[in-house]
């Protein structure tokens, strides 16, 4: 197990850009991609702003074969896994097709398709169900499709644990490196803006019901009242160091040196919630100090007794006001199982640039949390290693560690 997971390879499709370079512009400039629901008429549901993906044409993506067979969220994952590929250069018709695996997050699956399948069944009959509602409504479809359409056949699968599974598929496909898989394609994107997604957010008791996109989503504030919840994600391409240099990589991102996951006790338990475990078992397994992290993308749940979890555990691990925090998350929205693959990218391009972007909308931390939160505008500092955030509803805690390679 001593094999480095590096990262070759970005694919993107966020509310507010499409592409890498464009969401990583929109977000250092601090541009929001949340506003008012399209999707669907929101009109008679508590909450309204959601961060919806402009311009994405699936036929500019997606065969015309597969128009029938996919989700919107599986069409946006094709797009994010093909730039992902593209983006590393990589040739997987060249490669071992059993030494390429493929391991992505979910939340939900296909629901928008599995809504209309469903309406097909209860309004005309079992007859006019598509066939293709089998697999494609499943939670595991996007890794099958990647898998498919670039002919991945090594280990593969895919994690449920809501907005902790993008890093808990970047651990994973890091574990399928170090035991001498190649490369991974790995990440989340999710997107279920249609009713019977809504409603299901709804139930948690956790979205905003305002209806200023500039103020619906406030982390860390005196003003928190929920989050909003987005589409989109990242797939990022997980390789070999040594495999990468071998093929003659055109660049590395950073590498994934450490990774943690834990789970909270049961509510009213008495225990401590799991997330600062995290933190502190991420660091140690990439043997870095706490002094060394220069960067914390946080989950930001915008939930005032979920910020305060959080930020009394950073506060614990690096001190009052002891690391750089900021909450990207705040332009795109939650994103379910592509939320913390983008924030993975997002410190991976911070690396890059030397540059950390803002938390938007946010003035100040609310009164008692002790964060350095990057507010206003983007803030220029040489950084080298990045600690990444991510809790799922259902007490999952997931922590990772980036840096450059």
């Amino acid at each position: 197990m001593t094999a480095r997971a590096v990262v070759t390879g970005l694919g993107v499709v966020a509310p507010n850009g499409l592409g890498t370079e464009e969401y990583w512009s929109a977000t250092v400039a601090g541009r929001s991609g949340l506003g008012p629901v399209t999707r669907f008429d929101a009109g008679q549901y508590p909450s309204r702003v959601a961060g919806e993906v402009p311009g994405f044409v699936p036929e500019e993506h997606v065969p015309s074969r597969l128009m029938p067979q996919t989700d919107h969220m599986t069409r946006l994952a094709l797009a994010a896994a093909d730039w992902a590929v593209e983006d590393a250069a990589v040739d997987p018709a060249a490669l071992d097709e059993y030494g390429m695996g493929v391991v992505t997050a979910a939340s939900g699956g296909g629901v928008e398709y599995g809504q209309r399948e469903l309406q097909q069944l209860w309004s005309r009959g079992k007859e006019y169900v598509s066939a293709y509602q089998s697999f494609a409504w499943f939670y595991a479809v996007n890794t099958g499709q990647i898998s498919i359409r670039h002919k991945m056949r090594g280990p593969s699968g895919v994690l449920v644990t809501e907005q902790a599974g993008g890093l808990d598929t970047l651990g994973h496909a890091r574990r399928h490196v170090r035991h001498g898989i190649p490369l991974v394609v790995s990440g989340g994107v999710d997107g279920a803006l249609c009713p019977w997604g809504w409603v299901a957010q709804i139930a948690t008791g956790r979205l905003s019901t305002a209806d200023d996109p500039g103020r619906a989503y406030l982390p860390f504030t005196a003003e928190a009242g929920g989050y909003v919840p987005g589409e989109g994600g990242a797939i990022l391409l997980v390789e070999d160091a040594g495999a990468a240099r071998a093929r003659g990589a055109e660049r590395i991102y950073g590498e994934i040196a450490g990774y943690a996951a834990t789970f909270d006790p049961r509510p009213g338990s008495g225990r401590p919630p799991g997330l600062r475990r995290a933190v502190e078992d991420a660091l140690a397994d990439a043997r870095v100090n706490a002094c060394e992290v220069d960067v914390v993308f946080a989950d930001a749940a915008g939930v005032p007794e979920l910020d305060r979890i959080e930020a009394e555990a950073l506060t614990a691990v690096f001190g009052p006001y002891g690391v750089p925090v900021t909450a990207p998350k705040t332009m795109t929205g939650r994103l379910f199982g592509g939320g913390a693959a983008l924030d993975v990218a997002a410190a991976l391009l911070a690396l890059r640039d030397g540059v950390v972007p803002p938390t938007a909308n946010v003035t100040a931390p609310a009164d008692g949390l002790a964060l350095d939160l990057v507010t206003g505008s983007a803030r220029e500092t040489p950084l080298r290693t990045a600690l990444v955030l991510a809790r799922g509803h259902g007490g999952f805690n997931a922590a990772m560690v980036v840096r450059r390679a």
